[in-house]
Protein backbone atom coordinates (compact mmCIF):
# COMPACT_ATOMS: atom_id res chain seq x y z
CA UNK A 1 0.00 0.00 0.00
CA UNK A 2 2.81 2.35 0.90
CA UNK A 3 4.51 1.67 -2.44
CA UNK A 4 1.28 2.36 -4.37
CA UNK A 5 0.70 5.62 -2.51
CA UNK A 6 4.29 6.69 -3.14
CA UNK A 7 3.91 5.95 -6.86
CA UNK A 8 0.67 7.95 -7.00
CA UNK A 9 2.40 10.89 -5.30
CA UNK A 10 5.33 10.68 -7.72
CA UNK A 11 3.20 10.65 -10.87
CA UNK A 12 1.04 13.50 -9.54
CA UNK A 13 4.22 15.52 -8.95
CA UNK A 14 5.26 14.88 -12.56
CA UNK A 15 1.87 16.07 -13.83
CA UNK A 16 1.92 19.17 -11.61
CA UNK A 17 5.40 20.29 -12.65
CA UNK A 18 4.55 19.64 -16.30
CA UNK A 19 1.37 21.71 -16.04
CA UNK A 20 3.25 24.41 -14.14
CA UNK A 21 5.56 24.73 -17.14
CA UNK A 22 2.58 24.98 -19.49
CA UNK A 23 1.01 27.60 -17.23
CA UNK A 24 4.20 29.64 -17.16
CA UNK A 25 4.07 29.99 -20.94
CA UNK A 26 0.29 30.43 -21.19
CA UNK A 27 -0.01 34.22 -20.63
CA UNK A 28 3.18 35.06 -22.55
CA UNK A 29 2.88 33.17 -25.83
CA UNK A 30 0.27 35.53 -27.39
CA UNK A 31 2.47 38.51 -26.53
CA UNK A 32 5.47 36.85 -28.17
CA UNK A 33 3.45 36.27 -31.34
CA UNK A 34 2.38 39.92 -31.23
CA UNK A 35 6.03 40.93 -30.92
CA UNK A 36 6.90 38.95 -34.05
CA UNK A 37 4.01 40.70 -35.85
CA UNK A 38 5.32 44.16 -34.87
CA UNK A 39 2.44 44.89 -32.51
CA UNK A 40 -0.39 44.03 -34.92
CA UNK A 41 -2.91 42.64 -32.39
CA UNK A 42 -5.47 41.51 -34.97
CA UNK A 43 -2.99 39.50 -37.04
CA UNK A 44 -1.32 38.15 -33.90
CA UNK A 45 -4.67 36.87 -32.60
CA UNK A 46 -5.33 35.09 -35.91
CA UNK A 47 -1.87 33.49 -35.94
CA UNK A 48 -2.17 32.49 -32.28
CA UNK A 49 -5.45 30.75 -33.08
CA UNK A 50 -3.74 28.78 -35.85
CA UNK A 51 -0.92 27.80 -33.50
CA UNK A 52 -3.45 26.60 -30.91
CA UNK A 53 -5.25 24.56 -33.56
CA UNK A 54 -1.95 23.07 -34.81
CA UNK A 55 -0.98 22.11 -31.25
CA UNK A 56 -4.35 20.40 -30.67
CA UNK A 57 -4.29 18.70 -34.08
CA UNK A 58 -0.86 17.18 -33.39
CA UNK A 59 -2.14 15.86 -30.08
CA UNK A 60 -5.18 14.39 -31.81
CA UNK A 61 -3.03 12.63 -34.40
CA UNK A 62 -0.26 11.32 -32.15
CA UNK A 63 -1.75 10.78 -28.67
CA UNK A 64 -3.09 7.29 -29.60
CA UNK A 65 0.36 6.29 -30.92
CA UNK A 66 1.99 7.31 -27.65
CA UNK A 67 -0.76 5.51 -25.75
CA UNK A 68 -0.25 2.35 -27.82
CA UNK A 69 3.52 2.61 -27.33
CA UNK A 70 2.98 2.83 -23.58
CA UNK A 71 0.89 -0.38 -23.75
CA UNK A 72 3.82 -2.07 -25.53
CA UNK A 73 6.92 -0.65 -23.82
CA UNK A 74 5.53 0.67 -20.54
CA UNK A 75 4.34 4.02 -19.19
CA UNK A 76 7.70 5.24 -17.91
CA UNK A 77 9.60 5.59 -21.23
CA UNK A 78 6.66 7.33 -22.92
CA UNK A 79 6.26 9.72 -19.99
CA UNK A 80 9.98 10.52 -20.13
CA UNK A 81 9.78 11.08 -23.89
CA UNK A 82 6.92 13.52 -23.35
CA UNK A 83 8.88 15.47 -20.75
CA UNK A 84 11.91 15.60 -23.06
CA UNK A 85 9.74 16.96 -25.87
CA UNK A 86 8.24 19.67 -23.66
CA UNK A 87 11.68 20.73 -22.42
CA UNK A 88 12.92 21.07 -26.01
CA UNK A 89 9.76 22.98 -26.94
CA UNK A 90 10.29 25.60 -24.24
CA UNK A 91 13.97 25.91 -25.13
CA UNK A 92 12.98 26.62 -28.75
CA UNK A 93 10.40 29.21 -27.61
CA UNK A 94 12.99 30.90 -25.39
CA UNK A 95 15.43 31.30 -28.29
CA UNK A 96 13.09 31.40 -31.31
CA UNK A 97 14.41 34.03 -33.79
CA UNK A 98 11.30 33.91 -36.00
CA UNK A 99 7.65 32.94 -36.14
CA UNK A 100 8.56 29.76 -38.04
CA UNK A 101 10.70 28.58 -35.13
CA UNK A 102 7.86 29.42 -32.77
CA UNK A 103 5.48 27.29 -34.84
CA UNK A 104 8.01 24.43 -34.83
CA UNK A 105 8.16 24.55 -31.04
CA UNK A 106 4.37 24.34 -30.74
CA UNK A 107 4.24 21.41 -33.15
CA UNK A 108 6.83 19.55 -31.08
CA UNK A 109 4.84 20.33 -27.92
CA UNK A 110 1.64 19.00 -29.47
CA UNK A 111 3.34 15.85 -30.73
CA UNK A 112 4.95 15.05 -27.38
CA UNK A 113 2.28 16.36 -25.02
CA UNK A 114 1.23 12.98 -23.64
CA UNK A 115 2.07 13.37 -19.95
CA UNK A 116 -1.58 13.73 -18.88
CA UNK A 117 -2.89 10.67 -20.74
CA UNK A 118 0.16 8.52 -19.92
CA UNK A 119 -0.08 9.52 -16.25
CA UNK A 120 -3.76 8.50 -16.30
CA UNK A 121 -2.81 5.09 -17.71
CA UNK A 122 -0.07 4.84 -15.04
CA UNK A 123 -2.62 5.39 -12.28
CA UNK A 124 -4.98 2.87 -13.88
CA UNK A 125 -2.14 0.31 -13.65
CA UNK A 126 -1.57 0.78 -9.92
CA UNK A 127 -5.12 1.52 -8.73
CA UNK A 128 -7.88 -1.02 -8.04
CA UNK A 129 -10.69 -0.74 -10.63
CA UNK A 130 -13.25 0.51 -8.12
CA UNK A 131 -11.01 3.43 -7.10
CA UNK A 132 -9.80 4.59 -10.51
CA UNK A 133 -12.33 7.42 -10.87
CA UNK A 134 -11.00 8.93 -7.63
CA UNK A 135 -7.41 8.60 -8.87
CA UNK A 136 -8.32 10.31 -12.16
CA UNK A 137 -9.75 13.11 -10.01
CA UNK A 138 -6.36 13.51 -8.35
CA UNK A 139 -4.75 13.86 -11.79
CA UNK A 140 -7.26 16.63 -12.53
CA UNK A 141 -6.43 18.32 -9.23
CA UNK A 142 -2.68 18.27 -9.98
CA UNK A 143 -3.50 19.73 -13.39
CA UNK A 144 -5.63 22.42 -11.73
CA UNK A 145 -2.91 23.40 -9.22
CA UNK A 146 -0.54 23.90 -12.13
CA UNK A 147 -3.15 26.02 -13.90
CA UNK A 148 -3.57 28.24 -10.83
CA UNK A 149 0.11 28.82 -10.05
CA UNK A 150 1.65 28.70 -13.52
CA UNK A 151 -0.03 31.66 -15.26
CA UNK A 152 0.42 33.93 -12.23
CA UNK A 153 4.14 33.17 -12.04
CA UNK A 154 4.47 33.39 -15.82
CA UNK A 155 2.95 36.87 -15.82
CA UNK A 156 5.38 38.08 -13.15
CA UNK A 157 8.40 36.63 -14.96
CA UNK A 158 7.16 38.00 -18.30
CA UNK A 159 7.21 41.51 -16.89
CA UNK A 160 10.94 41.05 -16.26
CA UNK A 161 11.67 39.57 -19.69
CA UNK A 162 9.27 38.18 -22.27
CA UNK A 163 11.40 35.07 -22.83
CA UNK A 164 12.13 34.34 -19.16
CA UNK A 165 9.01 32.19 -18.53
CA UNK A 166 10.05 29.88 -21.37
CA UNK A 167 13.55 29.53 -19.88
CA UNK A 168 12.09 28.64 -16.48
CA UNK A 169 9.56 26.24 -18.06
CA UNK A 170 12.36 24.49 -19.96
CA UNK A 171 14.44 24.10 -16.81
CA UNK A 172 11.42 22.72 -14.94
CA UNK A 173 10.67 20.23 -17.71
CA UNK A 174 14.24 18.92 -17.79
CA UNK A 175 14.28 18.75 -13.98
CA UNK A 176 11.01 16.82 -14.18
CA UNK A 177 12.64 14.50 -16.74
CA UNK A 178 15.53 13.81 -14.35
CA UNK A 179 13.10 13.30 -11.47
CA UNK A 180 11.10 10.76 -13.47
CA UNK A 181 14.20 8.98 -14.78
CA UNK A 182 15.80 8.41 -11.38
CA UNK A 183 12.76 8.03 -9.12
CA UNK A 184 9.59 7.01 -11.00
CA UNK A 185 9.21 3.20 -11.32
CA UNK A 186 7.50 1.40 -14.19
CA UNK A 187 3.82 0.59 -13.54
CA UNK A 188 2.89 -1.78 -16.38
CA UNK A 189 3.77 -5.40 -15.64
CA UNK A 190 5.38 -7.33 -18.55
CA UNK A 191 2.48 -9.81 -18.68
CA UNK A 192 0.02 -6.92 -19.25
CA UNK A 193 1.83 -5.48 -22.27
CA UNK A 194 0.37 -5.60 -25.76
CA UNK A 195 2.04 -5.76 -29.17
CA UNK A 196 2.23 -2.45 -31.02
CA UNK A 197 -0.06 -2.06 -34.03
CA UNK A 198 -0.38 0.85 -36.43
CA UNK A 199 -4.11 0.13 -36.69
CA UNK A 200 -4.46 0.93 -32.98
CA UNK A 201 -1.90 3.75 -33.06
CA UNK A 202 -3.79 6.21 -35.26
CA UNK A 203 -6.73 8.27 -33.91
CA UNK A 204 -9.40 6.68 -36.10
CA UNK A 205 -8.08 3.16 -35.59
CA UNK A 206 -7.60 3.72 -31.85
CA UNK A 207 -11.16 4.92 -31.36
CA UNK A 208 -12.42 2.06 -33.53
CA UNK A 209 -10.47 -0.48 -31.47
CA UNK A 210 -11.83 0.97 -28.24
CA UNK A 211 -15.30 1.12 -29.74
CA UNK A 212 -15.45 -2.65 -30.21
CA UNK A 213 -16.38 -2.83 -26.53
CA UNK A 214 -20.15 -2.19 -26.58
CA UNK A 215 -20.20 -0.15 -23.38
CA UNK A 216 -17.40 2.14 -24.59
CA UNK A 217 -19.02 3.43 -27.79
CA UNK A 218 -21.84 5.25 -26.00
CA UNK A 219 -19.57 6.50 -23.24
CA UNK A 220 -17.10 7.87 -25.77
CA UNK A 221 -19.95 9.75 -27.48
CA UNK A 222 -20.96 11.22 -24.13
CA UNK A 223 -17.34 12.20 -23.50
CA UNK A 224 -17.02 13.84 -26.93
CA UNK A 225 -20.26 15.82 -26.54
CA UNK A 226 -19.53 16.95 -22.98
CA UNK A 227 -15.93 17.89 -23.73
CA UNK A 228 -17.03 19.85 -26.80
CA UNK A 229 -19.72 21.69 -24.78
CA UNK A 230 -17.24 22.38 -21.99
CA UNK A 231 -14.97 24.25 -24.43
CA UNK A 232 -17.48 27.12 -24.57
CA UNK A 233 -16.20 28.84 -21.42
CA UNK A 234 -12.55 28.15 -22.22
CA UNK A 235 -12.82 29.78 -25.66
CA UNK A 236 -15.32 32.62 -25.14
CA UNK A 237 -15.02 33.60 -21.49
CA UNK A 238 -12.59 36.50 -21.90
CA UNK A 239 -14.58 37.91 -24.84
CA UNK A 240 -17.92 37.38 -23.11
CA UNK A 241 -16.94 38.83 -19.71
CA UNK A 242 -15.30 41.86 -21.31
CA UNK A 243 -18.31 42.52 -23.54
CA UNK A 244 -21.12 41.92 -21.04
CA UNK A 245 -19.60 42.88 -17.68
CA UNK A 246 -16.95 45.35 -18.94
CA UNK A 247 -14.36 43.56 -16.84
CA UNK A 248 -10.72 44.58 -16.85
CA UNK A 249 -7.95 42.11 -17.60
CA UNK A 250 -7.34 41.78 -13.84
CA UNK A 251 -10.98 40.90 -13.20
CA UNK A 252 -10.93 38.28 -15.94
CA UNK A 253 -7.70 36.86 -14.49
CA UNK A 254 -9.24 36.57 -11.04
CA UNK A 255 -12.22 34.71 -12.46
CA UNK A 256 -9.94 32.27 -14.30
CA UNK A 257 -7.95 31.68 -11.11
CA UNK A 258 -11.20 30.91 -9.30
CA UNK A 259 -12.09 28.38 -11.99
CA UNK A 260 -8.77 26.68 -11.28
CA UNK A 261 -9.48 26.70 -7.54
CA UNK A 262 -12.92 25.14 -8.08
CA UNK A 263 -11.40 22.52 -10.36
CA UNK A 264 -8.88 21.54 -7.69
CA UNK A 265 -11.53 21.45 -4.95
CA UNK A 266 -13.84 19.39 -7.15
CA UNK A 267 -11.46 16.80 -8.58
CA UNK A 268 -9.02 16.77 -5.67
CA UNK A 269 -11.57 16.41 -2.87
CA UNK A 270 -15.24 16.44 -3.78
CA UNK A 271 -14.92 13.52 -6.23
CA UNK A 272 -13.64 11.30 -3.43
CA UNK A 273 -16.69 12.16 -1.32
CA UNK A 274 -19.44 12.20 -3.95
CA UNK A 275 -18.58 9.15 -6.08
CA UNK A 276 -18.67 6.54 -3.28
CA UNK A 277 -22.06 7.89 -2.16
CA UNK A 278 -23.76 8.42 -5.51
CA UNK A 279 -22.09 5.79 -7.65
CA UNK A 280 -20.62 6.54 -11.06
CA UNK A 281 -23.85 6.33 -13.10
CA UNK A 282 -25.74 8.84 -10.97
CA UNK A 283 -22.65 11.07 -10.73
CA UNK A 284 -22.39 11.18 -14.54
CA UNK A 285 -26.10 11.92 -15.06
CA UNK A 286 -26.13 14.54 -12.31
CA UNK A 287 -22.95 16.15 -13.63
CA UNK A 288 -24.27 16.49 -17.17
CA UNK A 289 -27.57 18.01 -16.01
CA UNK A 290 -25.86 20.44 -13.64
CA UNK A 291 -23.43 21.45 -16.40
CA UNK A 292 -26.35 22.35 -18.67
CA UNK A 293 -27.81 24.53 -15.92
CA UNK A 294 -24.44 26.11 -15.15
CA UNK A 295 -23.67 27.25 -18.70
CA UNK A 296 -27.17 28.76 -19.06
CA UNK A 297 -26.59 30.69 -15.83
CA UNK A 298 -23.15 31.86 -17.00
CA UNK A 299 -24.71 33.26 -20.14
CA UNK A 300 -27.72 34.89 -18.46
CA UNK A 301 -26.65 36.38 -15.10
CA UNK A 302 -27.03 40.19 -15.25
CA UNK A 303 -24.13 41.09 -12.93
CA UNK A 304 -20.52 39.93 -13.02
CA UNK A 305 -20.31 39.01 -9.34
CA UNK A 306 -23.09 36.47 -9.87
CA UNK A 307 -20.81 34.15 -11.83
CA UNK A 308 -18.96 33.22 -8.64
CA UNK A 309 -21.92 31.42 -6.98
CA UNK A 310 -22.43 29.67 -10.33
CA UNK A 311 -18.81 28.45 -10.14
CA UNK A 312 -19.66 26.76 -6.83
CA UNK A 313 -22.62 25.00 -8.46
CA UNK A 314 -20.28 23.92 -11.28
CA UNK A 315 -18.42 21.77 -8.74
CA UNK A 316 -21.22 19.23 -9.20
CA UNK A 317 -21.14 19.38 -13.00
CA UNK A 318 -18.60 18.02 -15.49
CA UNK A 319 -15.98 18.35 -12.73
CA UNK A 320 -17.61 15.30 -11.12
CA UNK A 321 -18.88 13.58 -14.26
CA UNK A 322 -15.53 13.59 -16.11
CA UNK A 323 -13.51 11.37 -13.72
CA UNK A 324 -16.59 9.18 -13.17
CA UNK A 325 -16.94 8.53 -16.92
CA UNK A 326 -13.19 7.88 -17.23
CA UNK A 327 -13.42 5.41 -14.36
CA UNK A 328 -16.24 3.49 -16.05
CA UNK A 329 -14.41 3.36 -19.38
CA UNK A 330 -11.17 2.32 -17.70
CA UNK A 331 -12.81 -0.68 -16.03
CA UNK A 332 -14.38 -1.74 -19.31
CA UNK A 333 -11.00 -2.33 -21.02
CA UNK A 334 -8.34 -4.89 -20.04
CA UNK A 335 -5.06 -3.91 -18.39
CA UNK A 336 -3.07 -4.09 -21.63
CA UNK A 337 -5.26 -1.46 -23.36
CA UNK A 338 -5.33 1.26 -20.70
CA UNK A 339 -2.75 3.32 -22.57
CA UNK A 340 -4.77 2.99 -25.76
CA UNK A 341 -7.88 4.22 -23.91
CA UNK A 342 -6.11 7.22 -22.42
CA UNK A 343 -4.58 8.03 -25.81
CA UNK A 344 -8.06 7.85 -27.36
CA UNK A 345 -9.44 10.17 -24.67
CA UNK A 346 -6.55 12.58 -25.28
CA UNK A 347 -7.39 12.51 -29.00
CA UNK A 348 -11.02 13.34 -28.21
CA UNK A 349 -9.91 16.28 -26.08
CA UNK A 350 -7.56 17.48 -28.81
CA UNK A 351 -10.20 17.14 -31.53
CA UNK A 352 -12.68 19.22 -29.54
CA UNK A 353 -9.87 21.75 -28.99
CA UNK A 354 -9.54 22.03 -32.78
CA UNK A 355 -13.28 22.20 -33.53
CA UNK A 356 -14.70 23.88 -30.43
CA UNK A 357 -13.08 27.34 -30.49
CA UNK A 358 -14.25 28.41 -33.98
CA UNK A 359 -17.76 27.07 -33.32
CA UNK A 360 -18.35 28.79 -29.98
CA UNK A 361 -16.57 32.05 -30.84
CA UNK A 362 -18.50 32.27 -34.13
CA UNK A 363 -21.81 31.89 -32.29
CA UNK A 364 -20.75 34.55 -29.80
CA UNK A 365 -19.61 36.91 -32.56
CA UNK A 366 -22.82 36.46 -34.60
CA UNK A 367 -25.20 37.13 -31.71
CA UNK A 368 -23.49 40.37 -30.68
CA UNK A 369 -23.02 41.53 -34.28
CA UNK A 370 -25.21 43.69 -36.55
CA UNK A 371 -26.61 40.68 -38.45
CA UNK A 372 -28.16 39.12 -35.35
CA UNK A 373 -31.97 39.42 -35.12
CA UNK A 374 -31.56 40.01 -31.39
CA UNK A 375 -28.41 40.56 -29.32
CA UNK A 376 -27.75 37.54 -27.07
CA UNK A 377 -24.23 37.62 -25.59
CA UNK A 378 -24.80 34.26 -23.91
CA UNK A 379 -25.99 32.45 -27.04
CA UNK A 380 -22.90 30.24 -27.16
CA UNK A 381 -23.55 29.14 -23.58
CA UNK A 382 -27.14 28.29 -24.50
CA UNK A 383 -25.84 26.18 -27.39
CA UNK A 384 -23.48 24.38 -25.03
CA UNK A 385 -26.38 23.65 -22.67
CA UNK A 386 -28.21 21.92 -25.52
CA UNK A 387 -25.14 19.75 -26.21
CA UNK A 388 -24.87 18.81 -22.52
CA UNK A 389 -28.54 17.76 -22.54
CA UNK A 390 -27.97 15.59 -25.62
CA UNK A 391 -25.02 13.99 -23.79
CA UNK A 392 -27.32 13.42 -20.80
CA UNK A 393 -29.86 11.55 -22.96
CA UNK A 394 -27.12 9.39 -24.50
CA UNK A 395 -25.66 8.63 -21.07
CA UNK A 396 -29.06 7.69 -19.63
CA UNK A 397 -29.59 5.23 -22.49
CA UNK A 398 -26.02 3.87 -22.43
CA UNK A 399 -25.05 3.46 -18.79
CA UNK A 400 -26.27 0.21 -17.21
CA UNK A 401 -27.93 0.10 -13.81
CA UNK A 402 -25.51 0.01 -10.90
CA UNK A 403 -25.11 -2.88 -8.54
CA UNK A 404 -23.62 -2.94 -5.10
CA UNK A 405 -19.86 -2.60 -5.44
CA UNK A 406 -19.83 -0.59 -8.65
CA UNK A 407 -20.88 -0.55 -12.29
CA UNK A 408 -22.16 -3.79 -13.81
CA UNK A 409 -19.35 -3.94 -16.36
CA UNK A 410 -16.51 -6.26 -17.11
CA UNK A 411 -13.71 -6.12 -19.63
CA UNK A 412 -15.91 -7.56 -22.36
CA UNK A 413 -18.18 -4.56 -22.14
CA UNK A 414 -21.19 -6.54 -20.89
Amino acid sequence: MRSRKASIALVLAVVYVDMLGIGLAFPILPRLVQQFEHGDVSRAAWIYGLLAAAYALMQFMLAPMLGALSDRFGRRPVLLLSLLGMGLNYAVLAAAPSLAWLAAGRIVAGAMGASYSTASAYLADITPPEKRAQSFGLIGAAFGFGFITGPALGGLLGDIDLRLPFVVASVLSFANLAFGYFILPESLAPENRKDFSLVRANPVGALGTIGRYPAIAGLLLVFVLATFANKVAETTWVLFATYKFHWSAASVGISLAMVGVMFVVGQGGLVRIVLPRLGERRAILMGLFVSAVVVVLYGSVPRGWMVYPVMVLALFGWTIAQPASMGVMSRTLPANEQGLLQGGIASVNSLTAVVGPPVWTSIFAYFIGPAAPVVIPGAAFDGAALVFLIALVVAARTLPAERMGGMALDNTGT
